[in-house]
């Protein structure tokens, strides 16, 4: 794309009244936030439903949830970077809480849209549902189906999202509900538990699947399968030579072993590293990690893990970062770790491309977890740690055998002392997870590893493999390692939250600019920051701004597979209508540091030498950015 939309934050909506709200705003908030959109519906829809339907129908609800028309005179969301002040979402969660409310109606007469089954998304042969989650959750979920609709939704605007009595009132009377106090005093009776609501066991988007009832397929399939099975068989007796049937040449039968397979499921063949390994060993990845834990001698436990990762069945609950295989290990995997994590059994392996953790519960209960990340190329920082397990908010980390010192920090307090973790046979004492957090991010808490090569920060996306935070210009990014650096993540901390379970690798963050404000009240920051990802496509960058005085930064744009800021292409542009104490609005521009020229066309019209651009604009005006590079080249705002 050619032009860059710069965005204006308007002023916080109320709960179920907004003004006029555009088709392309509501498009920008329903992309940034449709998983939240998503668990909200999920959570308000009949459980009756059924999970598979539930998840469906949630889906459905969310992407009709857009305004038919385009409004003359849009309102641009700019300046404040939280959902709570973005118009565009308000408007969309009012009407997803709308047709979910209406499906927990009962039927007058003929059905209302929203009760029958969606016609879009459809999937076939399959149930799809969300991973199911602890004693906890499965606790919370049975408490919600005995509410009401109004009462869920009640709840969930409560506990999800934040809002007061009143808001919740105003919305819940916005939807059609004629007792909004009696579904209040209903959800009030169910102990809030927010960080539940915010878990995998409600979260709509992050799916596993299995076969539909293969019985009746099978039986409704027999006679077409039958026929076309004399079909194919026809036919091959036509095209076969005198000779009759050939060989099946080196295929082997169907469902027969093979060494490989064999081997690969035989805990007697695991590979185990020696503790001392690494010290002598080229290079520092997961390949020389040893085996830790106090069942790494128990052959049944290891048996059960490699069984289940080649043939997980019906009561494994499978997860896998974007882009990983979940197929069996090709041959003998490494083990890493064997040991109880509070009321689980945990068997860590690594195949060289994948790391794989099994648990099952330490009761003896049926039922198990799988979950896959890729580590191909995995060395230095990207190897020090991996996630071990998750619970009551917290993480714990496996880290590498050459990491010495291990401590958490606040990343948004970057002159705060770190707080040492105890470190037992490789395991880290618990922290809290970022990933788990639910409401508004007033912390965002990292670990900070200390090894023979230095001090290195990485932090919980809510996947196995821990992201990799760095600093500086795309190709010369460094090691969180000092202050400054510390300092220069701190007012973007929380844009971390949008790269959750997309399978990032690492996060670097850049202060591309420094641009003075047009009121002397000093020097806003430009910082882009780049997610590149373990499967290579899928990188995000963020364009932020932060002004002075401000906590957190604003994001201005955002590009998805952008080349911008990046080592292939080191350069950035990206601007904001910013409003000044006395009142005024400007549009702001900013280049890296081989900008040349900025223009703006559209709603602001402005050009301007070298790498900053400002001009007197009018609230809500839409701009496009366009420059040119000291070497001649046009580039234009990230997208």
């Amino acid at each position: 794309m050619q032009s860059q939309d710069v965005a204006q934050r308007h002023a916080p909506a109320s709960a179920g009244h907004h003004g006029p709200v555009d088709l392309e705003q509501a498009e920008a908030a329903l992309v940034e936030h449709y998983p939240r959109l998503v668990r909200i519906a999920y959570l308000v829809l009949p459980p009756g439903l059924g999970r598979s339907r539930r998840v469906l129908t949630a889906h459905s609800m969310a992407q009709r949830s857009l305004p038919r028309g385009r409004q003359q005179q849009p309102v641009i969301p700019a300046q404040a970077a939280d959902r709570e002040g973005d118009p565009g979402y308000a408007f969309l969660r009012e009407r997803v809480l709308c047709t979910a409310l209406e499906a927990t109606r009962p039927r007058k007469g003929l059905p209302r849209l929203s009760q029958l089954p969606p016609l879009l998304p459809q999937v076939w042969g399959l149930r799809l549902f969300p991973r199911s989650g602890g004693a906890d959750e499965l606790a919370l979920d049975q408490r919600l189906s005995a509410l009401s609709g109004p009462a869920r939704a009640a709840y969930v605007l409560r506990g999800l999202e934040e809002l007061s009595e009143a808001e919740i009132r105003e919305l819940l009377t916005a939807a059609g509900v004629d007792d909004p106090g009696g579904a209040l005093a209903s959800a009030n009776s169910v102990p809030a538990q927010p960080a539940l609501l915010s878990s995998p066991e409600f979260d709509a988007c992050l799916l596993q699947a299995r076969p539909t009832d293969l019985m009746r397929r099978r039986q409704h399939s027999k006679a077409a399968l039958a026929a076309a099975a004399a079909l194919a068989v026809c036919g091959a007796l036509v095209a076969l030579p005198g000779d009759g049937w050939g060989p099946d040449g080196a295929a082997a039968p169907v469902y027969a072993t093979n060494p490989a397979a064999e081997a690969a499921l035989d805990p007697g063949r695991l590979i185990r590293v020696s503790p001392g390994a690494w010290e002598s060993a080229a290079r520092t990845d997961f390949s020389t990690w040893p085996a830790r834990g106090p069942l790494t001698g128990d052959t049944a436990l290891l048996r059960r893990a490699l069984a289940v990762w080649a043939r997980p069945g019906g009561t494994v609950h499978v997860s896998a970062t974007p882009g990983t295989d979940i197929g069996g290990p090709a041959g003998p995997p490494q083990l890493l770790y064997a040991g109880q994590l509070d009321n689980a059994r945990v068997v860590v392996l690594y195949d060289g491309l994948r790391i794989t953790r099994y648990a099952e519960p330490a009761d003896g209960t049926q039922g198990a977890a799988l979950d896959f990340a890729r580590a191909d190329g995995a060395a230095g920082a990207e190897a020090s740690a991996l996630v071990l397990g998750r619970s009551d908010g917290n993480v714990q980390y496996l880290t590498a055998p050459w990491v010495k010192k291990a401590a958490s920090r606040n990343l948004m307090k970057p002159d705060a002392a770190a707080t040492p973790l105890t470190v037992t046979d490789g395991i880290t004492a618990p922290l809290a997870s970022p990933a788990l957090r639910a409401g508004s991010c007033t912390s965002w808490t990292v670990l900070q590893l200390t090894g023979a090569s230095g001090t290195e920060l990485t932090t919980d996306l809510g996947e196995l493999m821990p992201a990799h935070l760095t600093a500086g210009g795309p190709g010369s990014a460094g090691e969180v390692s000092d202050a400054a650096g510390r300092a220069a993540w701190a007012p973007f901390a929380c844009s971390l939250a949008a790269e959750r379970s997309v399978g990032v690798r690492s996060v670097n963050a850049w202060t591309f600019a420094e641009q003075p404000l047009p009121d002397g009240s000093g020097a806003a920051q430009w910082v882009c920051t780049r997610a590149e990802t373990w499967r290579g496509d899928g990188t995000g960058s963020l364009a932020q701004f932060h002004a002075p005085g401000g906590r957190a930064a604003a994001v201005v744009a955002r590009g998805t597979d952008a080349r911008s800021c990046g080592p292939r292409d080191p350069h950035v542009l990206a601007g904001v209508l910013w409003k000044s104490g006395a009142g005024h609005w400007y549009l702001l521009a900013a280049g890296d540091k081989d900008t040349a020229t900025i223009q703006a066309g559209g709603g602001v019209t402005a050009a301007g030498q070298g790498r900053f651009l400002v001009a007197r604009a009018k609230q809500g005006a839409r701009a496009q950015l366009k420059g040119t590079l000291v070497d001649g080249r046009a580039i234009s705002g990230l997208q």
